[in-house]
């Protein structure tokens, strides 16, 4: 495969769940704003947009924190190189330059995809219908991703889009907890209160992750539990270890394929070192937040590897 097809199906993939991770965490923005004062709704949503790294382009434009105008920022401005029909553009970009390395049912579940988003996000996105626009985006992520698992071969192509996957996923889910910890709660002062319970939930709601965390630990609601559930349990599909699990298998087979493995396989072991057996209090003891910037620049560190190993620029 020419390593700009895999960079193209690489970055598809990963343009697809970033819409998605971003649709997610807007939700669970709104439900939290809706529940308490203007002030503090305002810090919801400033924690938003800087867990999309969004802040400072927001700020050069405007001067509050009000939902209508950061929804709209996010999904659809024109002075947001990172919003989500950018995002969903990009997808198809990319989807279409690989027409023939793809199925007919991932282009037009993608394409539909783009042309539903484009003609829902022509104009603002009024509070009324936030939830619709947030829904679609779900909707039509979830259905390329369906069309992937159900018509493509596993082969090279198949391991690069899970890879671009689980990748995105994977620093989605670590950046959401990191500004929870050390950006959402206000003060030491408001540990174990409702306060700090219900943002607690609303990590969990914009991973998708509330009913499964609740199903596996009824009446618990607290950082340890969570930070356990979210990165060490292999059974939910966006914690950080079951995506590095993935990510390994589809690494492993890309190997296989090639006859050689590189440097993203050794990083690959190393992460697999540093996640493998480990206890949720080694996790704390090193400090949370220093645990996850770390993971946020080794899985940035992976991604190069793996763009420099298949030569995604030649």
């Amino acid at each position: 495969m020419l390593g700009r097809v895999a960079n193209s199906i690489f970055w598809m993939y990963r343009y697809l769940e970033r819409a998605e991770n971003t649709a997610r965490l807007l939700a669970a923005g709104q439900r939290m704003s809706l529940t308490r004062g203007r002030d503090m709704a305002s810090q919801e949503w400033k924690s938003v947009l800087t867990t999309l790294g969004l802040r400072q382009q927001y700020e050069a434009h405007y001067d509050d924190y009000v939902s209508a105008h950061v929804c709209d920022f996010v999904l659809r401005s024109k002075h947001n190189p990172e919003s989500v029909l950018t995002m969903f553009e990009r997808a198809r970009t990319n989807a279409r330059s690989t027409r023939s390395a793809i199925t007919g049912e991932v282009w037009e579940a993608v394409n539909e995809g783009w042309m539903t988003l484009r003609d829902l996000l022509a104009k603002p996105v009024r509070d009324s219908n936030l939830n619709m626009a947030l829904g679609a985006i779900r909707r039509e992520s979830s259905l390329a991703r369906g069309a992937t698992h159900g018509s493509m071969l596993r082969n090279q192509t198949y391991a690069f889009a899970r890879l671009g996957t689980f990748l995105e996923r994977a620093d989605n889910t670590a950046r959401i907890l990191d500004v929870k910890y050390y950006l959402l709660l206000p003060s030491l002062s408001y540990v174990g209160t409702p306060l700090d319970t219900g943002q607690w939930d609303n990590v969990l709601r914009s991973l998708s992750a509330e009913r499964a965390y609740r199903w596996l630990n009824a009446g618990k609601m607290d950082a340890r539990s969570i930070a356990q559930f979210l990165i060490l349990d292999d059974r939910f599909p966006r914690s950080l270890v079951f995506c590095y699990s993935s990510m390994r298998e589809n690494l492993f087979d890309l190997a296989q394929l090639h006859g050689h493995s590189g440097n993203a396989h050794e990083l690959m072991r190393e992460a697999d070192q540093r996640l493998s057996g480990k206890e949720v209090e080694e996790i704390f003891d090193q400090g949370l937040h220093e645990f996850l910037l770390e993971f946020i620049a080794a899985n940035q560190s992976l991604a190069s590897a793996i763009s420099q190993d298949y030569r995604f620029t030649a």
